[in-house]
C-alpha cells in the first residue's frame, strides 16, 4: 500500500511543483529552497538532535515554548526544526536565529526523506499536532528513530477521511512510539484507527502554556495611547479570503451607531495584505498600515496588522476579537491567545480544527458563534456597548485559559522518557 501512496506521490510532482510556482507569484519565499524539499541539505555537523516538525506559523507558534525548554533542559542536544511554509520557516530564524538547525520538511517521497535523516541522523522526532507522513515514518522506522506525536488532535472530519484507507493508515499509525493526544475525543478517535490504546495518552494542548511576553501590557497601552483610548477597538484576525468582506459589511453597520469603532484587520497570510488593504480602501475607509509604521489618529478607521509576530500585541491592545478561519469551512486558528489576554471572542461556525477548545469558551461564556451577518452585527454591537459584561467574559476566557495550564509539564516528562531509552 505504501508502494501505492509513494507512486502515487511521484506522479503528482509536477502538479505540486506547479502549485509552488503559483504561489510564488503572491509569495516569492514560495520560489526559494526547493533542494531542501527534496532532502538535498549539507549534511549537519551535529547529529543527534531532537528534531520537531511544525508545519506552519500556527504549529511553530505553539511549538516555541517547548523549544525553549527543550534548550535549557537538554542544553547539550542540538536542535533541528523544520517547516513546510515560508511564514512557519521565518518564524523559527526570527524567533530562534542560529541557535538550532532549519529547514523545510523534504516531500514525502522515499527517496528525500532517506536522504534528509542520512544527512541530519536525528534522536528522536517529535511531530506536532497531525502530521502523519508515511515514508517518513518508515524511514524513521528503518533508522531506529522513535517518533512522539506530540499535542496531536484528529477532528471527527479527518477521521472519517482515514477510515476509507483503514489499513494503510493503521499500518502508519503503528509507527509512531507515542501519541500525546490533546483531549480523549482526539485519542479515541487515534484508537478507533487501530492505533494501540496502550501508546496513548491524553495530555492536554500545550497551547495553554505560551507565555505572555513580559512587556505586552506595557506596549499594548502604547498603542492604545496612539489609537485613541477612549475608543473601542475590535480586532478581527486570521482572516482568510472572503472573511473581510463580510467583516467590511459589519463594521459599516455599526459604524452608524458607533462612529468611533475601530477596526484592527490582520489577514491570516502575508500575501494577501496588499489586496486587503486595497479592499478598505475602495471601500472609502482611512487605512493605515502597521508596516509604514504611521500613527493611527482619530480619523483612522482601519489599522491593518500587515507585519508578521505582532498579532499577541494586537489582541493585547483591543477589546474584543473575531477570529478568522470560522466563516468559512477553514476550521478556524486558535481562540486561546485572545482569551488568555481578557478578550471575549467572536467566531463563525467552521471551528472543527478547535472544536473542545470552542465549545468550553462557548459554555463558560467567554465566546459568542454567529452563523449569519446579522447575528456577527448583534455581537459586535454587544461588545461595543457593553464593557461590563465584556470584561466579565474576557475574564471568564482567561480562568479557563489558566485552569488547562499544564500539558508541557506533562509532555516534557514522556520526551525526557525516550531520549534515555534512545541513549
Amino acid at each position: 500500500m505504501r508502494f501505492i501512496y509513494s507512486l502515487l506521490f511521484y506522479s503528482i510532482l509536477p502538479i505540486i511543483l506547479l502549485r509552488l510556482l503559483w504561489r510564488g507569484i503572491k509569495s516569492p519565499a514560495y520560489w526559494q529552497r526547493w533542494s531542501e524539499r527534496f532532502g538535498f541539505i549539507t549534511p549537519l555537523s551535529t547529529p543527534h538532535s531532537i528534531w520537531i516538525h511544525a508545519v506552519s506559523m500556527g504549529e511553530v507558534q505553539a511549538a516555541i515554548p517547548l523549544i525553549r525548554t527543550l534548550q535549557q533542559q537538554f542544553p547539550q542536544l542540538p536542535l533541528l526544526i523544520t517547516t513546510m511554509t515560508p511564514t512557519g520557516s521565518k518564524r523559527v530564524r526570527e524567533t530562534f536565529a542560529h541557535q538550532v538547525n532549519h529547514f523545510y520538511l523534504p516531500y514525502d517521497l522515499p527517496d528525500a526523506m532517506g536522504r534528509f535523516l542520512r544527512r541530519t541522523q536525528p534522536k528522536l522526532l517529535i511531530l506536532m499536532e497531525t502530521e502523519i507522513w508515511p515514508n517518513l515514518l518508515h524511514v524513521c522506522q528503518q533508522h531506529a528513530i522513535p517518533v512522539l506525536l506530540a499535542n496531536a488532535r484528529l477532528s471527527a472530519r479527518s477521521a472519517a477521511g482515514y477510515q476509507r484507507i483503514y489499513p494503510f493508515i493503521r499500518s502508519t499509525l503503528q509507527k509512531i512510539n507515542t501519541i500525546a493526544a490533546q483531549t480523549q475525543a482526539d485519542a479515541d478517535r487515534f484508537v478507533a484507527l487501530g492505533y494501540p490504546v496502550e501508546n496513548i495518552t491524553v495530555m492536554g494542548n500545550i497551547k495553554f502554556d505560551f507565555p505572555l511576553p513580559k512587556d505586552i501590557v506595557i506596549n499594548a497601552q502604547s498603542l492604545r495611547q496612539q489609537w485613541g483610548e477612549q475608543r473601542v477597538v475590535w480586532i478581527a484576525a486570521s482572516t482568510h479570503e472572503g472573511e473581510e468582506e463580510i467583516i467590511l459589511s459589519a463594521f459599516n453597520t455599526i459604524r452608524q451607531q458607533i462612529p468611533t469603532l475601530l477596526l484592527i484587520l490582520v489577514p491570516r497570510h502575508p500575501e494577501r495584505f496588499n489586496r486587503v488593504a486595497q479592499l478598505c480602501q475602495r471601500a472609502s475607509y482611512q487605512v493605515i498600515r502597521r508596516s509604514h509604521e504611521q500613527s493611527c489618529s482619530s480619523m483612522t478607521d482601519i489599522y491593518l496588522g500587515d507585519t508578521m509576530g505582532d498579532l499577541l500585541l494586537l489582541y493585547a491592545a483591543s477589546d474584543f476579537a473575531y477570529v478568522g478561519g470560522s466563516w468559512f469551512p477553514v476550521g478556524g486558528h486558535n481562540l486561546l491567545e485572545p482569551a488568555a489576554l481578557g478578550l471575549p471572542v467572536i467566531i463563525g461556525i467552521h471551528t472543527h480544527d478547535f472544536t473542545e477548545i470552542s465549545e468550553k469558551l462557548l459554555a463558560v461564556d467567554a465566546a459568542r458563534r454567529v452563523h449569519h451577518l446579522a447575528e456577527l452585527n448583534e455581537a459586535i454591537l454587544f461588545y461595543s456597548t457593553k464593557p461590563v459584561l465584556r470584561k466579565q467574559a474576557g475574564e471568564r476566557g482567561q480562568l479557563y485559559v489558566k485552569q488547562n495550564q499544564g500539558a508541557l509539564s506533562r509532555l516534557l516528562i514522556v520526551i525526557q522518557k525516550w531520549l534515555l531509552q534512545s541513549q
